[in-house]
């Protein structure tokens, strides 16, 4: 079958090109939000905008490209991490002060509290250690959905063949 009756597209140089300038803004773009707004709630939305960069990437370079750009043991990697990283702020909150976050007041804990104060160490391990896990795991795991489904198009597309 040809490519016209499978409805695959072919290449523009234009689309292809502004996806490839855009890339690297939309991540920087998506780690600011991310970690860079000075406090919590930016982990899903960092992790979507993460997300919609390789989605991009993905649908004007196609399946295999975007394969070499994240990897299915990257996106495990990444899963699995920031899993990781928003279950161990939880289990550090648990195992310092018995189901509690006042350890957090504890200046003596954290190292940093020296340089950046008690505020300092929350921001920490709130903006930070939580919102990278949870930017990481739901770009991960947006990016593993969209694997999924333009996989199993192309294998629709090339069953219709035979």
């Amino acid at each position: 079958m040809t490519q016209e009756k499978r409805g695959a597209y072919k290449r523009d140089v234009v689309i292809e090109v502004t996806a490839s300038l855009m890339f690297p803004f939309i991540l920087l773009f998506g780690l600011y939000v991310m970690m860079g707004t000075g406090g919590t709630g930016g982990g899903f939305q960092g992790g979507t905008i993460l997300a919609t960069g390789f989605i991009l990437y993905i649908t004007v370079f196609g399946t295999d490209k975007g394969r070499e750009k994240m990897p299915e043991s990257v996106n495990v990697f990444f899963k699995s991490f920031g899993l990781f990283l928003y279950n161990g702020a939880g289990w550090l909150c648990i195992l310092f002060s018995l189901a509690t976050a006042q350890w957090l007041n504890m200046p003596a804990f954290w190292p940093v509290t020296e340089f950046t104060g008690v505020a300092g160490a929350r921001g920490f391990l709130i903006a930070y250690m939580i919102s990278v896990g949870i930017g990481l795991t739901v770009m991960a795991s947006f990016v593993s959905q969209y694997f999924d489904l333009s996989m199993k198009e192309d294998d629709e597309m090339e069953g219709d063949e035979g």
